[in-house]
């Protein structure tokens, strides 16, 4: 037996329905729904249709995730569900959902973070997370560089993307490959086979005169356009497109400046601890490329598997679970759902 809480977790804020169930750092269910396939047609997430696939598939992801850790709603002691950042009308399914399941089975309610949640996420394979640690956090949506001083109540931005995150430069630039949407697990693919020296891409923000301004934010813009224009001078000359040569190329640059900002984050702060979270996290070339670097200085990598990298429940059950072992007060049951969250709420 034991009196870790039972912690459900469930997240909306963009093309997953996630529902996770863990105790302490334990996973016990990580159920999820994606309807990735229902947005690939139209090379990116449509808001509209995410919200349709979030309320259809709520209520069974649910079932699934109870069924899954062997436990009813009776036995979880507390809910906690993604409010913010996200899509308005994606998160609003969620939080509507945490708030009927806490009311039917009157248990306390947690709204959370989604970016806090992807650091929290990596708890359930590592353990307690060293604190301080910097938190690199990139997905289409965010390229954000954090410091963690004490996770359940607040964390300190040090910077973040200007433009493009760095998977929203992944999906366009995939798009101008032919290859399909989401583009991050596709041009790591095809970049396995390609050479990363091939063509020297620009790394944005790395220039004395930009790091004096924007030490540790991070612009994509710029690498993405000069992608375009490569792959267009090529076809002009009537050329063949190396797919493998521009990926692996493309994928260098992303993962050269995470990296290179993120160190010099650690370094800066004195912190030995780098968490990497979020859906590029996934990204095979980031991983080693953050490891082989960190360990020549001196500094440990923490990154959840793929499967915990991506958006899922298991994260906003992981992040609840820290809140509750903290004493943090559950949330009022009138919590907004919020799509421009700002980081420095962990949960309201």
């Amino acid at each position: 037996m034991t009196d870790e809480p039972l912690i459900l977790g469930i997240e909306t804020s963009c093309d997953e329905t996630g529902v996770g169930i863990v105790r302490g750092h334990t996973l016990l269910a990580d159920a999820l729904a994606s309807s990735v396939e229902q947005h690939a047609r139209f090379g990116g997430v449509v808001p509209e249709v995410a919200s349709r696939a979030h309320l259809e598939a709520i209520v069974p992801t649910m079932d699934r995730a109870l069924k899954e850790a062997g436990v009813t709603l009776a036995d979880i002691d507390a809910i906690a569900v993604t409010c913010g950042p996200g899509l308005a009308g994606a998160l609003l399914v969620g939080v509507a959902a945490a708030k009927g399941y806490a009311l039917a089975a009157e248990k306390p309610v947690y709204g959370v973070n989604h970016l806090a949640a992807h650091v929290a996420v990596d708890t359930l394979e590592h353990g307690p997370l060293p604190e301080p640690a910097i938190a690199l956090l990139v997905s289409g949506g965010h390229s954000s560089l954090l410091l963690v001083d004490d996770l359940a109540r607040g964390v300190t931005p040090l910077g973040a993307t200007i433009d493009d995150a760095a998977g929203e430069a992944f999906d366009k630039v995939a798009r101008l490959l032919g290859l399909p949407f989401p583009g991050g697990p596709y041009i790591d693919r095809e970049a396995r086979a390609g050479d990363p020296a091939a063509i020297g891409f620009p790394r944005g923000l790395t220039a004395p005169k930009d790091l004096a301004a924007h030490r540790y934010d991070f612009s994509f813009s710029g690498l993405k356009t000069a992608v375009a224009r490569w792959v267009e001078a090529r076809q002009r000359a009537g050329e063949a497109v190396p797919v493998a040569d521009v990926a692996a190329s493309f994928q260098e640059a992303v993962c050269d400046v995470l990296v290179r900002k993120a160190l010099d984050a650690c370094r800066t702060n004195g912190v030995e601890t780098l968490v990497i979270g979020g859906g590029v996290a996934a990204n095979s070339r980031l991983r080693v490329m953050a490891e082989d670097r960190a360990a020549a200085q001196g500094i440990r990598v923490r990154v959840p598997r793929p499967g915990l990298c991506t958006d899922n429940g298991a994260m906003v059950a992981a992040l609840g679970s820290h809140l509750v072992a903290a004493g943090v007060a559950p949330s009022r049951l009138d919590l907004p759902a919020d799509s421009a969250m700002p980081l420095t709420t962990v949960s309201v």
